[in-house]
């Protein structure tokens, strides 16, 4: 049953199918009749072109958008300077595909009655404040990381079958590092490059320049994210087995705007550690929801196992639990359940500020 707001206002709901070069909108009026259904281009002017569609057909209450941190996150950040609510609505249910079918207008149509009936009530994230800026200095560090990781593993793969002379004279340095160095240290003659063992030195010691080229790049974005999580997460930064880079990824997952999750249920939900009871019989257990964040799931696993090696208290409670019969994972489980509350807390003292 449609919702009616009691509103004098002739307030209207948009909803949006999203997409890289267009958006489709669909307008519902407060009885949930359509009122039009038009595409826009996702430009700076096609966003003027709706708001001035939207303005001829009444006063925007909310907006329901797919995609809302990836193709619709521009017009995500246009409504909210606006002070319009935006929610983030999921695909067209299978029902609904298989009664009317799929196109850009049914999917913008559907995500407004979502929002309308108040199925849709996840908000948009924030992506105007430090928070994002975190996001994508992360991106960038996590990209190096992977492309130092392949460097890495190439000179690996060069030495096997490069000549016998040159690989054991690299090998001979020891660690990792140790053969980057080496490998930087060679000197190919150029015009003899048509040799494998020139090519073979050659191609050594151009990885081993990107290698240091790529520690230079993360070890500056580490400075970069040190000093924006430090300024946006005091508190979360004070709690014991938590860093930089784990307050970055609690940070990216909490979102700037964390008032849009109303408990710490909501928060441990959204990172994949909520309780789910799977009992039958004469088990009785609990698992953890396999949904949410897996990123801010695998953050809050690593500061669980770095609490068990640092932490007197939690190693208390682990041996406390497991003479209760559980097994070591079913105590894992728990933990993070609780650092999820605790980082929740921490994250609501720090994003007033931030």
């Amino acid at each position: 049953m449609v919702t009616i707001t009691n509103d004098p206002a002739p307030n209207i709901v948009v909803g949006v199918d999203s997409h890289k070069e267009t958006h489709q909108v669909a307008v519902l009026d407060r009885t949930g009749a359509l009122m039009g259904n038009r595409s826009f281009a996702v430009t700076l002017h096609g966003y003027r072109e709706l708001e001035a569609w939207l303005a001829t057909l009444g006063t925007v209450d909310r907006v329901g958008m797919e995609c809302t941190g990836s193709f619709a996150a521009g017009l995500t950040r246009y409504f909210r300077e606006r002070h319009v609510d935006v929610f983030e609505v999921t695909t067209t249910h299978r029902a609904t595909r298989a009664r009317r079918g799929k196109d850009d207008a049914i999917d913008a149509e559907m995500a407004a009655r979502k929002v309308l009936s108040g199925e849709a009530r996840a908000r948009a994230k924030d992506t105007t404040g430090d928070i994002e800026s975190i996001r994508l200095l992360k991106l960038s560090r996590e990209s190096a990381i992977k492309a130092r990781t392949v460097a890495l593993l190439q000179i690996r793969d060069v030495l096997i079958t490069a000549p016998a002379e040159l690989r054991e004279w690299i090998e001979s340095a020891g660690g990792t590092r140790h053969r980057v160095n080496r490998a930087g240290a060679l000197r190919p003659d150029v015009e003899r490059l048509g040799e494998p063992l020139q090519a073979a030195k050659f191609t050594l010691r151009q990885l081993s320049r990107r290698v240091k080229f790529l520690d230079e790049e993360i070890t500056n974005l580490d400075l970069q994210l040190a000093e924006l999580v430090k300024r946006c997460a005091p508190n979360l930064l004070q709690c014991r087995g938590i860093g930089t880079q784990h307050a970055a990824q609690l940070l990216i997952t909490a979102g700037q705007n964390l008032e849009r999750l109303h408990s710490d249920g909501a928060f441990a939900r959204l990172c994949g550690v909520a309780p789910v009871p799977v009992s039958s019989g004469k088990t009785n257990r609990m698992r953890l929801h396999r949904g949410g964040d897996r990123q801010a799931n695998r953050t809050l696993h690593l500061i669980a196992v770095s609490r068990l090696r640092i932490d007197p208290r939690t190693q208390i409670y682990m041996e406390r639990r497991r003479k209760d019969g559980l097994s070591k994972m079913d105590v894992l489980r728990c933990l993070k359940r609780f650092i999820a509350r605790e980082v929740y807390n921490a994250l609501k003292l720090d994003l007033l500020h931030c």
